[in-house]
């Protein structure tokens, strides 16, 4: 054994059989690697999509529920994991139901061919600058006073498609004004009955029908609250302010969910928070070239290492060799001790 360290044939034999092992492992890593790059990519397309706070931890608890179960699996745990595949089928069958107008928008831009979108920083809302946010809210106040129903929609990230509205409406392209939104808004007008879409600090069209939510609403929600509900649970880069024609109440409609009662200055707030510049976005979801740059250089360091790994082996062997033949003399006593 000693000689077979300083034989170059079998110190070829040796690198040569350990870049082999290295090759299918390394061929093996790859593939690993891109399984979980994969599902990290879906995954970061879900949570983008289902950004909602509520939603979010439900899909982080399911997500935590099928890591368990393939852990379980690679285990050997053979009852756990038939526990853990059972409880996965009904949560996903739970969550089909709960969350039917998120997966309904995920098939959507999957179809579209959209899904790439989910890659691109485009989060930042449409900043709107005081002043129109202040024509926005008076407006909203003299509306509610006199009990005039309104249904506003505000884009936050990009602009709406027509074909997300029932009917499209009649294009205005003016500037936002509180004695124009008013003006829409009268019961005498023609273009009361239907929404008004403000982008920027332009208001582009008057008269809009929108499709309704298909959730099961309180007998107190007239149309424009569940229109409002509709068109967030259909379009996510958008928001909507309704106000009662009945009551006067002040709701704002995101992502299907309904707030309500608000108070004008609530209302401020909440637009305030939404459409500054400054709204930190990217907490629910984080950018996936950061995921990627992270795991890029810890398998680099992970490769260099195991590249050296030989290297060390072959001194550590060489040293213990060296320090063995260099205490000849210890090894004779204790053969002769023995003896």
């Amino acid at each position: 054994m000693t000689n077979d360290y300083k034989n170059p044939d079998v110190m070829r034999d040796w690198w040569k059989q350990w870049l082999i092992n290295l090759g299918d492992w390394s061929q093996s890593l790859l593939l690993g690697t891109l399984d979980m790059m994969l599902v990290l990519a879906l995954t970061y397309m879900i949570l983008v999509i289902i950004s909602e706070r509520r939603t979010l931890w439900m899909v982080r608890g399911f997500i935590i529920l099928m890591f368990c179960s393939a852990l379980s699996s690679k285990l050997g745990l053979p009852l756990l994991n038939f526990v853990l595949e059972k409880l996965v089928i009904g949560c996903a069958v739970a969550m089909a139901v709960a969350l039917q107008s998120e997966f309904r928008r995920f098939l959507e831009q999957l179809g579209r061919g959209e899904f790439w979108q989910c890659f691109v920083n485009n989060t930042s809302a449409i900043p709107k600058s005081d002043s129109v946010i202040d024509e926005i809210v008076d407006a909203v106040k003299e509306l509610s006073k006199n009990r005039i129903g309104a249904l506003l929609i505000l884009e936050t990230t990009g602009p709406i498609e027509e074909q997300d509205f029932s009917v499209p409406g009649v294009k205005l392209n003016a500037e936002v004004s509180k004695e124009l939104i008013q003006t829409i808004f009268q019961p005498k007008t023609l273009l009361h009955d239907g929404a008004t879409l403000i982008r920027g600090s332009r208001i582009v069209s008057s008269g809009i029908i929108l499709p309704l939510s298909g959730r099961t609403a309180s007998r107190q929600l007239g149309t424009r609250h569940r229109a409002a509900m509709g068109i967030t649970e259909r379009v996510e880069n958008c928001i909507c302010v309704v106000v009662s024609e009945e009551t006067g109440s002040i709701s704002l409609a995101e992502r299907g969910t309904l707030y309500r009662p608000l108070t004008i200055k609530k209302l401020k707030e909440s637009l305030e928070a939404r459409f500054s510049p400054t709204v930190d976005r990217e907490a629910h979801a984080p950018g996936i070239l950061s995921l990627v740059r992270q795991l890029g250089g810890q398998s680099l360091q992970l490769i260099s290492r195991l590249v050296r790994l030989p290297c060390l082996i072959y001194e550590g062997l060489h040293q213990r060799h060296a320090t063995r033949s260099s205490l000849p003399g210890r090894d004779t006593t204790a053969s002769e001790d023995k003896k």
